[in-house]
């Protein structure tokens, strides 16, 4: 495709916008085939009594994904959008088979190992294919659209597999959504997704007059995501925390759930309603950021997470439980896609897939981290104990930010040098 032909923005790119936020959909939806049954699984059909054993799988799982991440915005670079996308397709290929015939927990976590790549190749891609896409403007509401499709579809999923379970058993028939999302997500991303690296190219050139060169090297870009810059860090570790009480959420919750004394269709629904909240909501909270800015987002969204946790915490009831539900939906999605489109903000064009990349490598060890802390403090302290701890480290992550971040949406019409 001829530079010149190209336009950045989400109505001139509206076509290949649409189909990746489906794609992402899919995406999203494979994470959902675990989110409310996996945990009984382990209980009832493997007999794992450890939390921390149980949350084994989401430990690999963050693991390998947080690294996928990095590497993710790299290959991408070398080897285009494009290609990454269809190969994180190709590698979940085998997940739902094994989750459905797997004939010990090992299988289980080496299912969770292929998840967590092709999740890091699949999701990545398709934010860095949307940023390309949309260019500086309106970059907030583009990743709230994104993550919208990918958590909306995860509580769906959630809700779905929840019921099939409570109708047909644990295995095998809620897996079988899963060779559906496989094949349509590789198939769309092989027949109609197109490359999108032009538009960085475009958009470098568009900016030439007021750009001062913007290679950096790998290392830099890491220690510049991860230490150096005030931003970018505080980005990373809000990530990283966001997604520690998610992957406590993800691991414990069902098991809080189920000692209150839910059926196995209403922890289906308890675990539907926060994904569900939190995709829905980032709709408007995506756009909100281009308006009102992304730093007090994310610091009040840190805030509600943890009042969400603890409400949790406190309660044995249905209804609160919901509603603790709602309020760790409502601030992670204040917080989602505003931490991307920052990131956006402030990482120069040539550089910016693989900040996105180191960015989503300590944002998903956060999983790994949440599952580890939340295991072992369950195991030793007892669950509310775990939910406490989480909720007192989402707290604090929200005063890091506030205290050691500035606005970044003013950086949307010049672009940053290093």
């Amino acid at each position: 495709m001829r530079t010149a032909s190209i336009r950045l923005g989400l109505r001139e790119n509206l076509g290949q916008f649409s189909l990746l936020v489906l794609v992402n959909a899919f995406v999203g939806a494979m994470v959902g085939l675990e989110r409310s049954i996996l945990p009984a699984i382990a209980e009832q059909e493997f007999h794992i009594a450890a939390r921390a054993a149980i949350l084994s799988f989401i430990v690999v799982f963050g693991v390998t994904k947080a690294l996928t991440n990095y590497f993710a915005g790299r290959l991408s670079d070398r080897f285009g959008r494009k290609d990454v996308l269809v190969a994180g397709w190709l590698v979940a290929v085998p997940v739902p088979f094994i989750l459905m015939w797997a004939p010990d927990w090992d299988w289980v976590v080496g299912a969770n190992v292929l998840l967590g790549v092709s999740q890091g190749l699949t999701w990545s891609t398709t934010v860095i294919m949307k940023i390309d896409l949309v260019g500086p403007k309106k970059r907030g509401l583009a990743m709230g659209l994104n993550e919208f499709a990918g958590y909306f579809a995860v509580a769906i999923s959630a809700l779905t597999t929840g019921w099939l379970a409570a109708r047909y058993g644990l295995r095998p028939q809620p897996f079988y959504l899963g060779v559906v999302y496989v094949a349509a997500g590789f198939l769309l991303s092989l027949l109609a997704v197109r490359e999108t690296r032009h538009h960085v190219i475009h958009e470098v050139r568009v900016h030439q007059s007021e750009d001062h060169g913007g290679a950096l090297s790998q290392s830099a870009i890491f220690r510049r995501t991860s230490l150096t810059d005030r931003n970018l860090s505080s980005v990373s570790q809000a990530g990283l925390v966001n997604n520690l009480n998610d992957g406590m959420a993800w691991g414990l919750f069902p098991l809080v759930f189920a000692a209150a004394g839910m059926t196995l269709a209403q922890i289906g629904i308890l675990a539907a309603i926060y994904p569900g909240v939190w995709g829905v909501t980032q709709i408007v909270t995506g756009a909100l950021s281009d308006r009102v800015g992304r730093k007090w987002l994310i610091v009040w969204g840190m805030w509600v997470q943890a009042l969400g946790i603890a409400t949790t915490a406190l309660t044995v009831d249905f209804v609160f439980f919901g509603l603790g539900a709602v309020l760790l939906g409502i601030g992670t999605a204040m917080v989602y896609p505003t931490l991307l489109a920052a990131i956006g903000d402030v990482a120069h064009p040539t550089w910016r897939a693989s900040a996105v990349g180191v960015y989503r490598l300590w944002r998903d060890l956060g999983y790994a981290v949440g599952a580890l802390l939340a295991g072992m403090t369950a195991d030793l302290f007892g669950v509310a104990a775990a939910l406490w701890l989480v909720a007192g480290l989402t707290l604090l992550s929200g005063v890091i930010a506030a205290l050691r971040m500035s606005e970044t949406l003013t950086s949307r019409s010049s672009l940053p040098t290093p």
